[in-house]
């Protein structure tokens, strides 16, 4: 028995897509089946980042993601890579809803940090916080919003160069340039915001 083909994975989550914007809601679940493991992964990857118990478990981080998903009204998803790119964003959005959260009752103390490298995105290297974080992804999105899905697919998602480039559209080059660009402006914002 061979291992199964990733493109035939791919094609049937790209099918099972298509049913959800149809309207078939199982749909969704079939999909969250097929690249349950791949989301794990990524969410595992995402705690490792911060210090131990200050970010959601793995599995908590996955089924918050699903939800998010799965209960948004006229979700369209396209492909593969548009459900990745949303899953990476809504990781994001619950990391940093949680780091509020934690924020609050610390009373401003305690947000997680997480370091940012340019080998592991978010492993070694400077620490800054998902907030901070977050309030230099938007200024970054109101000057590329492509740069921003990079970082959320590299950062959040913990994705190498060559799959962000995949889920992305673009050249393993034009990803290795973005991601410089994405970091030296991210530098500038979260040094500015310690100064």
């Amino acid at each position: 028995m061979s291992a199964p083909d990733p493109d035939d994975a791919a094609n049937e989550v790209t099918r099972l897509l298509a049913a959800v914007r149809a309207g078939e809601p199982a749909a969704m679940d079939q999909v969250f089946g097929l690249v349950y493991g791949q989301l794990r992964a990524l969410a595992r990857r995402q705690r490792r980042r911060g210090p131990h118990g200050a970010t959601l478990g793995t599995t908590a981080l996955v089924h918050e993601a699903y939800l998010k998903l799965a209960h948004r009204e006229g979700l369209a998803l396209q492909d593969r890579a548009h459900f990745f790119a949303l899953a990476a964003r809504a990781m994001r959005q619950i990391l940093v809803d949680y780091a509020r959260e934690r924020q609050t009752l610390k009373r401003g103390g305690g947000v997680p940090a997480l370091p940012f490298d340019d080998e592991r995105p978010a492993a070694g290297g400077e620490a800054l916080d998902v907030l901070s974080l977050d309030d230099a992804l938007s200024k970054l999105g109101r000057l590329d919003d492509r740069l921003v899905r990079l970082v959320e697919l590299r950062f959040f998602a913990g994705l190498s160069i060559e799959e962000t480039a995949e889920l992305l559209g673009v050249s393993e080059r034009t990803a290795k340039r973005d991601w410089q660009r994405a970091r030296a402006f991210l530098h500038h914002e979260l040094a500015d915001a310690t100064a």
